[in-house]
């Protein structure tokens, strides 16, 4: 990868906002990479028509047409391994994958989760935020470990909660920051600054923090 520009495979399962933030980034110069695929388990992703209109090959692997999860990681993998990516990244993918799979691609695995990781792994994390009186609020990029939102993180940006504020006026805040900090996780891996070492995250040859990069967006 250090001396050729890196392939980057997207998988996702819907709208595909934060797969926009990828190709826009890249499209300004932002993302030194190739977005050489897009790969959905579901036939109606918008997503995918975000990628044709980028001129970015798709495919589709319909996860309903397999036996077991086991099954369909595996013909999943196939499908990646043929675009030989650097970097596989998780956007909107709504996969709990195997632990084989994620073994595979340990190291080269993206994932983003709307908290600030390891609060409220799983779901409604908006809601499960506001329940606790939380008074700020965020999202992570971290690498894939086989334990589900797991992995070190890489980024996160903090936004605040509001009083007024709903889960949705609160997703929304988030989303903000998602297009932020994605597409700049890909970049710092894509330059060869981000790699995955000893279970933890390294830029530029440092540690990170447990939290990772901190981008505070409440000022």
């Amino acid at each position: 990868m250090a001396n050729s520009t890196p392939n980057i495979v997207v998988l996702i399962s819907g709208s595909g906002t934060n797969l926009q933030a990828l190709i826009d980034a890249h499209d300004r110069g932002e993302l030194p990479a190739n977005l050489s695929a897009v790969i959905s388990n579901r036939p109606n992703a918008y997503g995918l028509e975000r990628a044709a209109a980028a001129g970015i090959p798709t495919e589709v692997l319909d996860h309903t047409g397999f036996d077991s999860r086991e099954l369909f990681d595996q013909a999943l993998q196939r499908e990646i391994d043929a675009y030989a990516p650097d970097l596989v990244i998780l956007a909107g993918f709504m996969r709990i994958l195997t632990e084989g799979f994620t073994q595979h691609y340990s190291g080269r695995m993206l994932n983003i989760h709307p908290s600030l990781l390891p609060k409220y792994q799983g779901l409604h994390t908006h809601q499960r935020a506001l329940d606790a009186g939380d008074d700020c609020h965020g999202v992570t990029v971290h690498f894939v470990t086989a334990e589900l939102d797991g992995g070190p993180n890489v980024v996160q940006a903090v936004v605040p909660v509001l009083p007024e504020d709903t889960a949705e006026t609160l997703a929304k805040r988030v989303q903000v920051q998602e297009h932020v900090i994605y597409p700049l996780a890909a970049r710092w891996f894509s330059e060869g600054r981000l790699r995955m070492a000893q279970g933890r995250s390294l830029l530029d040859g440092e540690t990170l923090p447990d939290s990772g990069h901190i981008i505070d967006s409440r000022n």
